[in-house]
Formats: C-alpha cells, structure tokens, sequence
C-alpha cells in the first residue's frame, strides 16, 4: 500500500451505532485516508470540489453523497471550489452494526447488496440526494438514542433502495472481488484476475466454461451488463491505477505490466475512462494536503 495513505482512527467507539459530525466551513479538503469503519459523507455549497475514491477522480456539482465500504481510500481537494460556506455531514458506522444474520434475511436483501457495492465506493444522484436530504437534517438535529438509531436505519433502508446511483472505484483497485450469481461469469472473472498481464483470447474463454464464443459473449455481456473486451480494460485499468497510486514504476512500465501493448493506446483509454491521463491521475492522488 502507498505510505501516502493514512490509516485514520475515527471517534467511533465500540459502544455507539454510529458517530455522526456536522461542519460549516470555508474548505472541505482532506489528505487521502482509510479507516475501517463504514462512511457517509454528504456535502452541499461544494460546486468545484474534488472527490477521489479509490481509483475514481470527480468533480463535484453543489451537492454530493457517497456512501464508502470499510477499508477503502478517499480523500477530497477544495480544487475550484470558492464556496464561503461548505456545509458537510460525515456519518460513521461499523458494519458489525449490521449482523451477518440479519442482513442474511430475506427483507434486509437490499442493505446486503448496498454494502456490496459500497466496498467500492456509491455515490448517490440528486432524486436520491434530495429524497433523503430531510432524514439527514432530521438525524443532525436529533438526541442520540434510540430514535436517533432507528432514523439512521430509515436512511440506510433509503440508500438500500436507491437505483439512482453509481459505484466508484474499480474492483481491481480496491483489491474487492464482487460476487456474481453464474459460476461462468465467475469462473472467467477470476481467469482474467490472473491473466490480465497476457494477450487474452475470447476463444480461450469460451473453452474454459464449455460455450460457443458466440454464446459465451452474449452470455457475458448479458450477465455482467459490460463486453468482455471491455471488462479486461476496466482490470487493467484498475490495476494500473494501483501501481501509479502505490509505485514509482514509469507510465511506460505500467502500460506494458498491466496488458497495453501500447503506450499511445494506454494513454488514449485511461483518460476516456478516467478523466485524466496516467501522469495528472498519479500526481492528483500523491498530491499532500492539510485537514482543515
């Protein structure tokens, strides 16, 4: 892992639900961090602010929510942002709260998944922003106790439910195998984990799970809603995010460690992906910064 990271201690102990801070302020800037607690952070009046989620760059409008899995790197840049008062609530919880028993019951589905997919980081759009927006001003003004707790499942069932939303870092850096449903998505999944550094054939695939490569492409693009093509380009590039985030290796060592067999093209597909090129992505997340 980068030494650049900080493994941060939260004020979340091991007898409260939840820990949960409101902050008026004229910077909403952070040194990228972890910690293992589970995270949601809402912010407003942050239009120019930069969001980094494990291998995920974005700037942010005036509103922002993202809810962040145990474990996972972050960190926000005031970058643009000229608001005088940036208005931020910052919730942290222990998944523990949510006992594997409970979540394993039919009716607590959706929070299984939301807690999936927040291992690599959610960040929710306006509807649902807007629709949980009085739940959150609602838990701020509360008396911590037993209300105050069953206010903040209310929210956590809202964000369960939400299909208004996108995930943010790549499975490939945040080192998160996502569980799927087929054997065979499974199967060539963790083949390409493995392989990603060689020239992968489709027809190698398709012999592995005993399907046409045909089928097998309709199969998995079906399944996983990506080409196959394109999902070996989201592995390198996750992995590739990695190396430039935790190594010194050249541009042109990681192109050609991670499966590019060319510079010009690496550099092409990680900016359309990514927002950035290779080199601005390494420096926006090595960049050093003072909590304010």
């Amino acid at each position: 892992m980068s030494t650049d990271v900080i493994s941060e201690i939260t004020r979340l102990t091991e007898k409260d639900c939840y820990h949960l801070v409101e902050r008026h302020k004229k910077q909403h800037t952070y040194p990228m961090h972890r910690h293992g607690e589970m995270e949601i952070n809402f912010v407003e009046n942050c239009i120019g602010n930069r969001r980094v989620v494990g291998d995920n760059i974005e700037i942010l409008g005036n509103y922002d929510l993202a809810l962040l899995g145990g474990g996972l790197e972050h960190t926000w840049d005031q970058y643009e942002c000229e608001s005088a008062d940036i208005r931020e609530i910052t919730i942290h919880f222990s998944k523990d709260l949510f006992a594997d028993s409970f979540l394993a019951k039919t009716h607590m589905q959706p929070l299984y998944d939301l807690f999936q997919r927040a291992e690599l980081g959610v960040a929710f759009g306006m509807k649902t922003i807007m629709k949980v927006y009085p739940r959150l001003n609602e838990l701020v003004n509360m008396e911590p106790g037993f209300y105050s707790v069953m206010k903040f499942f209310e929210l956590m069932y809202e964000l369960s439910i939400s299909t208004d939303y996108k995930l943010l870092s790549s499975s490939a850096f945040a080192h998160v195998k996502m569980s799927t449903d087929s054997r065979r998505v499974q199967k060539v999944k963790e083949y390409i984990d493995s392989h990603y550094r060689d020239d992968i054939r489709l027809q190698d695939l398709s012999d592995l799970v005993s399907m046409t490569s045909t089928a097998f492409s309709r199969f998995f693009k079906l399944r996983t809603n990506k080409s196959i093509s394109e999902y070996i380009i989201d592995i390198r590039l996750g992995h590739a995010s990695r190396l430039l985030a935790d190594s010194t290796m050249a541009v042109v060592e990681v192109c050609y460690h991670c499966g590019f067999n060319n510079i010009s093209n690496f550099n092409r597909i990680f900016k359309k992906r990514k927002g950035c090129t290779p080199t601005e992505f390494r420096d926006n997340y090595h960049k050093k910064h003072v909590i304010v």
